[in-house]
């Protein structure tokens, strides 16, 4: 740890002690080489910020992700929701000590988990025609419709130009592959914005498919490269570029259910209460995950079961739903606030912690307090693009830093915390390891009938598909998976 980074973790601790209620509703700062600007491009408008929207907006998301078979975690000292134990793959390691005996106090996955784009809805989803200069990518969900239906799908097929083909929209260019003559799922991708449009008068910028491409991105490979296949037609070879994949993969995970393990609090309360003397939610549902149980989660999901899990992170009106790829934290002392090498050093009895701020909101089990400063890097969403290869050198990662301190108890497990900000991750959860999803119209195909990239996929396989379309919004999961294996063969 250099010098200028320890100044800069003491600076904010002292900062915190001075005047808690301002540096409690701060944002953290992120970082992408250089500190990110929090105040940049947000898919809120300025009135939905001022009126706390984005609350609604991640409950919406909340409850998307929690209709699925969600498992049940165990009960410790924290919430019966709020519990790590029973959420991350392998739990292993409960105290600080043990953790740093073990080399746990930073981690980085060796698979990084893919970006993509979240296919607003706003664009017409997997409607949106990214590829196509001409496409408006309009704010107006009304102008990019209007624009996709002055030229079909249909039109540019007959023509038979095949670059203007291969620019027509993931949505497109699976139907056309399936032989969908009624275009079943754009169709339902432009619905996907068109009930907004009409009830609201537009479409929220927010609103999209984050919630499917974030599990996707780790619980399915990378396509590395094109996928090019016969259409149903026997005479038009259609190239699904990396991105094209991507957003089909995608849309199977936001739209197929699975189980999933999920932990965090629900606050509908767009003002929680605080504690005038802190800045610290009062509301224990609003309080989100305890720090304790985001270490414990964290440390034992990304640095021992070495597999991704997804944070809930609106707080900032710019991101949510993001795949964990790393961490690293660092011991401050708590009641000095200066940063320590050594656990020993930072370890603060309770009884000797005089001027914690906390003091009223601690475990009766608390024995001892520890500072934490982490470091987690996280996977954010690119733009779709024509590349004809795909590798983590084309992911976006972001960093963000989060300050907190770990109450533990006679034994040195963890049992709680405090946050020293209230823009910290909102919910964690993850598919079960090894889930494999797939839409109920696949019941309908004979896996006996292999599909090969230069033949036509069979009757059964694009009526199957069709049905998937129209009843589930979904693409097949054995068409997904199968060019997924084409781009990577």
């Amino acid at each position: 740890m250099s010098e200028e980074e320890k100044q800069e973790l003491n600076t904010s601790m002292q900062e915190f002690h001075e005047n808690p209620v301002e540096f409690m509703n701060s944002i953290p700062p992120k970082y992408d080489g250089d500190v990110l600007d929090s105040s940049g491009a947000s898919a809120f408008h300025q009135e939905d910020i001022e009126q706390n929207v984005h609350v609604d907006a991640r409950d919406a998301l909340r409850q998307q992700t929690t209709e699925r078979d969600e498992v049940a975690v165990g009960r410790a000292a924290f919430a019966d929701n709020d519990e790590a134990d029973g959420f991350v793959d392998t739990f292993r390691f409960s105290g600080l000590q043990s953790m740093q005996d073990n080399g746990l106090m930073q981690a980085s996955l060796q698979e990084c988990p893919w970006s993509d784009d979240y296919w607003a809805f706003y664009q017409g989803s997997l409607g949106k025609r990214y590829a196509d200069y001409s496409f408006p990518n309009s704010s107006d969900w009304k102008k990019n419709y209007d624009y996709v239906q002055r030229n079909p799908a249909s039109a540019i097929l007959a023509q038979g130009d095949m670059n203007a083909i291969n620019c027509l929209s993931p949505a497109e260019k699976y139907d056309i592959l399936v032989g969908d003559s009624d275009y079943s799922l754009t169709r339902k991708m432009w619905e996907l914005g068109r009930k907004y449009y009409v009830r609201d008068g537009h479409v929220q910028a927010w609103m999209g498919l984050c919630h499917g491409w974030a599990p996707a991105a780790y619980m399915l490979p990378r396509p590395t490269g094109t996928a090019t296949v016969l259409a149903a037609d026997g005479r038009t070879y259609l190239t699904f570029y990396p991105s094209d994949i991507k957003a089909l993969a995608t849309l199977l995970w936001a739209k197929v259910k699975y189980r999933s393990r999920f932990i965090g609090g629900r606050c509908t309360d767009k003002n929680p209460a605080k504690d005038p003397a802190t800045g610290r939610v009062l509301s224990q549902i609003c309080f989100d995950t305890n720090p304790g149980t985001w270490h414990l989660a964290v440390v034992n999901q990304i640095g021992v079961a070495k597999r991704s899990m997804v944070m809930d992170a609106t707080y900032d009106y710019q991101v949510w739903n993001q795949p964990i790829l790393s961490y690293s934290y660092r011991y401050v002392n708590p009641k000095t606030r200066y940063y320590g090498r050594s656990l020993s050093q930072v370890t603060v009895a309770k009884d000797d912690f005089t001027n914690d701020r906390f003091v009223q909101f601690r475990s009766d089990k608390t024995e001892s307090i520890v500072g934490i400063e982490m470091m987690v890097s996280y996977v954010v969403e690119t733009s779709p693009t024509h590349s004809t290869v795909d590798s983590p050198a084309s992911d976006q990662v972001r960093t963000v830093r989060y300050l907190y301190d770990l109450e533990l108890d006679f034994a040195g497990n963890i049992i709680g915390g405090e946050w020293y900000q209230n823009a910290h991750p909102d919910f964690l959860w993850t598919p079960v390891q090894g889930e494999r999803i797939a839409t109920g119209a696949e019941r309908y195909i004979s896996f006996n009938e292999q599909w090969q990239s230069g033949q036509p996929l069979t009757q059964q396989w694009q009526q199957s598909a069709s049905l998937a379309a129209e009843y589930e919004k979904a693409p097949l999961a054995a068409i997904v998976e199968q060019l997924i294996a084409f781009a990577n063969s």
